[in-house]
């Protein structure tokens, strides 16, 4: 059985329903896989534990263990979970590079550039620049938010028309936001709804609802 070590019990306001663990639990409750999650307290010091560090080497959730394997870092676990469960992926290498690349999209370029909006917004980064800034990254976010308009005219879900672990990653980050930064692109909110809408992410909201004690709809944007 996989063990998912994710957040429980607490954390900062800000973080709620943004943690990088509810991708993988949504992998996880997408392809069937056995697992269990082992609830970390962050605000407790769970992360900085020897024993924790030695599963993660940046002491980041999330992490699985799958017998003698332990792999951290989200979109790697989701890639990993959908090639052992066969699902989620194509299974010819020109589809599951499709699928390889809109994950990699969906980390190196849009999320950074929404995490600063979100830091902005939040007033994490405050500072009289601060108009200035979150000018230069919704003009940056534009380039990309535009691109995945085009291309989510065109087709239902990133890779095509199967819903892949792309779309768990891309939909995850665009929850990063308040909704206002992605309303101006009609498909990606029709895509957002669409993803959002598979039971196997309820149930993953459901879940988590439950590990950090949430009231309902306080876990999401």
């Amino acid at each position: 059985m996989i063990t998912l070590h994710g957040f429980a019990h607490r954390l900062p306001e800000l973080a709620m329903g943004h943690t990088r663990d509810l991708r993988v639990q949504w992998a996880l409750e997408e392809v069937g896989l056995p697992y269990r999650v082992r609830g970390l307290d962050l605000l407790a010091g769970e992360l900085k534990r020897e024993e924790f560090a030695r599963l993660s080497p940046f002491q980041q959730v999330p992490v699985i263990e799958d017998d003698d394997m332990v792999l951290s870092e989200s979109g790697a676990i989701v890639l990993y979970l959908a090639e052992k469960a066969g699902k989620l992926i194509p299974p010819d290498m020109r589809g599951r590079a499709e699928v390889t690349r809109w994950c990699f999209a969906a980390l190196t370029s849009v999320e950074p550039t929404l995490m600063q909006i979100a830091f902005l917004d939040e007033g994490i980064e405050p500072g009289p620049d601060a108009p200035r800034r979150r000018a230069f990254y919704i003009e940056l976010a534009g380039r990309w938010l535009g691109g995945m308009q085009r291309r989510l005219s065109e087709v239902l879900y990133l890779a095509g028309t199967e819903f892949t672990v792309a779309d768990i990653l891309f939909t995850t980050v665009l929850q990063i936001v308040d909704a206002g930064v992605v309303t101006p692109y009609p498909a990606l909110v029709d895509y957002r709804r669409r993803c959002e809408a598979r039971p196997a992410w309820q149930r993953t909201l459901d879940d988590y609802k439950r590990r950090l004690n949430l009231a309902p709809g306080a876990a999401r944007r």
